[in-house]
């Protein structure tokens, strides 16, 4: 897999566009590092988990891991799966895409962000827009109509730059 292509073309851009292709297995490590500087456990599910989400090029649902899961250890369930997933998103090392119920690998594991993304309607691939001016441009505007956010989900449905092509 390729890494990351920032495209980092405004200063106010803190890390740039990142399509959902990356080094699964330094990502792994880099989440690794994370729970042992924080004294959090990676369970060997949790970590299963993980390494799927990870070496997926697009976000990925929770009944496909559960599948994947059954295939290597005998009673994988639902609930195993949605608290190795609780556990991760609680810990900014995936994202959930709220409009598709799917997940994708955070490319900044080791900070707690809220990113809006682009999700292809024809590929169903997501692109990570890590641009911290984006967060709290919708932070300020909530602010000035007196509401107080508490999370950001942005998810913006099209067709991206590869499938336009086609």
């Amino acid at each position: 897999m390729s890494e990351p292509h920032d495209h980092d073309h405004d200063a106010g851009h803190k890390h740039g566009l990142h399509e959902h292709r990356h080094d699964a297995a330094a990502f792994v490590r880099v989440v690794a590092d994370a729970c042992e500087a924080r004294g959090l456990r990676l369970t060997p599910l949790r970590l299963r988990v993980l390494e799927m989400i990870a070496a997926s090029d697009k976000p990925v649902k929770a009944y496909d891991l559960l599948d994947r899961l059954k295939d290597e250890r005998a009673g994988a369930a639902p609930p195993t799966v949605y608290r190795a997933l609780d556990f991760l998103l609680e810990n900014s090392f995936i994202h959930k895409l709220e409009s598709i119920n799917a997940y994708v690998s955070c490319h900044h594991p080791e900070e707690a962000h809220q990113v809006p993304f682009l999700i292809c309607d024809v590929c169903a691939g997501a692109i990570e827009i890590c641009d911290d001016g984006v967060a709290a441009l919708l932070s300020a505007q909530a602010r000035e109509h007196g509401f107080r956010p508490r999370a950001q989900t942005l998810e913006v449905h099209g067709v991206c730059a590869s499938c336009a092509k086609r």
